[in-house]
């Protein structure tokens, strides 16, 4: 019925997160009948993102070519707060805010044993390394509020608390089972003033 490359170029389509059988086969149409220079873009953009964007040497946020993100490189960021998110979107939600002026710690995930994501998947031995060589005051543990961030940040704040700095989470208005990426600018502006120490 398709020709091979169609099958081929609907199925990858279809792994993508969120991307079902009917979205890969309309996106794989629509590829089909937009001008060649229009796809051509699209598959370089993807080649050049695989082959350009790396990790933060120092936080895992996006960078550019291996060295540090545009954020660890901003020497006008205080170094003495640190924001732990789960990804790189995270952060983009929190800059929106304009209302976090440090530095960004992304620990690559959330601990889930479910699915066998352990501390040891994730970057918790960095973050502790960071915050005892930085000169860390206050670590702000933005979690999304779900059952797995809950038990993430519960992890944290015992790791992190015998090293005598503040240990904070942001302020309740995030609804339960959202993502900080979908929450508007005023209400996790607010979540982060209002953000409470965490008992160990």
């Amino acid at each position: 019925m398709y020709t091979a490359p169609l099958r081929a170029l609907i199925d990858e389509l279809g792994r993508l997160p969120g991307v079902g059988p009917k979205s890969a086969q309309r996106m794989a149409f629509h590829l089909l009948r937009v001008p060649t220079e229009d796809a051509l873009r699209l598959a370089d953009a993807i080649v050049a993102v695989k082959e350009r964007t790396t990790l933060c040497t120092r936080c895992f946020n996006v960078a550019e070519g291996g060295g540090m993100c545009a954020v660890c490189s901003d020497e006008r960021r205080d170094v003495t707060v640190t924001c732990v998110v789960e990804d790189p979107r995270d952060i983009v939600a929190v800059e929106r805010t304009g209302q976090f002026k440090g530095r960004y710690h992304v620990l690559q995930g959330a601990l889930n044993p479910l699915e066998g994501v352990g501390p040891e998947q994730l970057r918790v031995k960095e973050l502790l390394q960071r915050v005892d060589e930085e000169g860390t005051e206050e670590v702000i543990l933005c979690t999304n509020p779900n059952l797995e961030w809950e038990a993430t940040a519960m992890y944290l704040a015992k790791l992190l608390t015998p090293f005598g700095f503040r240990v904070t989470k942001l302020a309740s208005g995030l609804p339960v089972g959202g993502d900080l990426e979908y929450a508007d600018e005023l209400t996790l502006g607010r979540a982060l003033e209002g953000r409470r120490e965490l008992d160990a």
